[in-house]
């Protein structure tokens, strides 16, 4: 569980972040959504110590991150997995290469040690078979499967997604969301998925914050998005027409 308190965040003048207090959940797939600019990167970035918060406090499991001295600070990272947007794969590693290359850095296993752990793990992503290859023989999907990968070799407590659909096709996007989702509640994770993909949150959305314009606007799930009274809230998530006459015919059917 990642704890958030009256967390605020300023470039010089600019309040970027404003008094944002909230719980992330273990074992679900908390999501931050909003508009661009919204804030919600710099929340994330505020979380993994990217940045340091102007004030407010983040408590991992009770331990305040705000508190910590540097080297503390580090061995609290070795519990954090990460994904990024563009997968962030080295090109010129191999797929096992790339996944064993955390634990070459941080564990303190022996070489065969950390070559089963590696495949153990693209096994976990259904990639079995793709360890000798490169990054570029990959697809876009599959890359970002190694990526899930590598960010679970080390068993990590808390697993930080950066749009990890984005440049996806639907299809490939509803894997990924349910690979997220099942390795989370497989081993108890605490996951933050930053995300604008609707199909995210309404398909795996158990935990999700709406930020708006710096601060919190909206906590809930994703079947309390429909009839949520929250404007802004459903200005952001029935952008779409199609999105809107599905929350119409479900008030429809209530009524």
């Amino acid at each position: 569980m990642i704890e958030v308190k009256n967390l605020c965040k300023s470039f010089g003048e600019k309040e970027v972040l404003k008094d944002i207090s909230t719980v992330f959940d273990s074992g679900k797939t908390n999501l931050i959504i909003g508009q661009s600019g919204s804030g919600k990167t710099v929340l994330v970035k505020n979380l993994v110590g990217l940045l340091e918060p102007t004030s407010g406090d983040v408590l991992y499991d009770g331990r305040n991150f705000m508190a910590m001295d540097k080297k503390e600070k580090i061995m609290l990272r070795r519990e954090m997995g990460m994904i990024f947007q563009s997968a962030a794969l080295f090109d010129s590693m191999t797929v096992l290469e790339n996944v064993m290359f955390p634990l070459d850095m941080f564990s303190n296993m022996n070489l065969r040690e950390r070559i089963q752990r590696a495949k153990t793990c693209l096994d976990r992503v259904n990639l079995k078979d793709a360890g000798s290859k490169f990054p570029g023989e990959l697809s876009g999907g599959m890359q970002k499967r190694v990526a899930i990968a590598r960010a679970i070799a080390l068993n990590p407590k808390y697993l930080f997604c950066d749009e990890p659909n984005s440049g996806l096709d639907p299809k490939t996007s509803l894997v990924i969301d349910e690979l997220l989702h099942s390795i989370t509640h497989e081993f108890n994770i605490t996951t933050i998925i930053n995300t604008h993909d609707m199909n995210s949150v309404m398909g795996i959305g158990e935990n999700i914050i709406f930020i708006y314009e710096g601060h919190k606007e909206w906590q809930g799930v994703s079947a309390d998005i429909m009839g949520s009274s929250n404007q802004k809230l459903t200005d952001f998530i029935f952008a779409s027409d199609l999105l809107k006459k599905m929350r119409n015919a479900v008030i429809n059917k209530e009524m």
